[in-house]
């Protein structure tokens, strides 16, 4: 599946220059187009968001300060975090046949599933800023599941680049931060868009790069 470049014509220039963008089927012209008003405000949080010298050098994990200040920034505008369950009823009709009756046997399997980040109207966006890259399958996955029911019509992932490394190198040559390759970013999560893993469901990358580093 080849990449989109919609978003060229819809995030204003200082936030393409500032962020490494990536989609597949048009996602940002059709968030811009279907939900406006959460396309302004995932415009809003990227324009505030800036990274520092603690988000390079701090503990890392899935909810660093940097996720929990994005999620908190979403949180104020109304986006609500989401849990993705999944229901499955089966029910078989047998025909009746002289004295026996028609039967319907029915079989419901029930699943609770994981979080979506943020959740408002008909658009999810998680958050991945340095957690198991495993965590893009599951994020992919319930977008998948989410579109083909007809609950979103886009998704959004906010997440890093690689080079973040080699900037913590040169704030701190014994930085162990952005160490492995085996967490979530931008490299990891390109194919997955391009394989198509998410189905039909249009898909927006954004990744935090050194470009946006504000050097305190």
């Amino acid at each position: 599946m080849d990449l989109t470049e919609s978003y060229v014509h819809f995030l204003p220039q200082v936030i393409r220059e500032r962020f490494e963008i990536r989609e597949v089927r048009n996602a940002a012209g059709i968030i811009a187009s279907t939900s406006p008003e959460e396309w302004a405000e995932i415009v809003t949080v990227l324009d505030d968001l800036e990274l520092n010298k603690a988000d390079i050098l701090g503990a890392g994990g899935s909810k660093s300060d940097m996720a929990n200040r994005t999620d908190t920034a979403f949180r104020e505008l109304g986006w609500r975090e989401g849990r993705v369950d999944t229901s499955i009823s089966l029910s078989v009709t047998t025909s009746a046949w002289k004295d026996d009756p028609a039967e319907v046997l029915v079989s419901e399997v029930n699943s609770e599933g994981y979080k979506v980040d943020n959740f408002k109207g008909r658009i999810a966006l998680d958050v991945e800023w340095n957690a198991k890259d495993g965590n893009l399958d599951r994020d992919i996955g319930a977008y998948r599941a989410l579109y083909d029911a007809g609950v979103i019509d886009a998704a959004v992932i906010i997440t890093r680049t690689l080079d973040l490394r080699e900037l913590a190198l040169e704030l701190d040559p014994e930085s162990k931060k952005f160490n492995t390759t085996t967490t979530t970013n931008l490299t990891k999560l390109e194919p997955r868009m391009t394989r198509g893993d998410a189905g039909g469901c249009p898909i927006l990358a954004v990744a935090i790069s050194r470009r946006g580093y504000t050097g305190h």
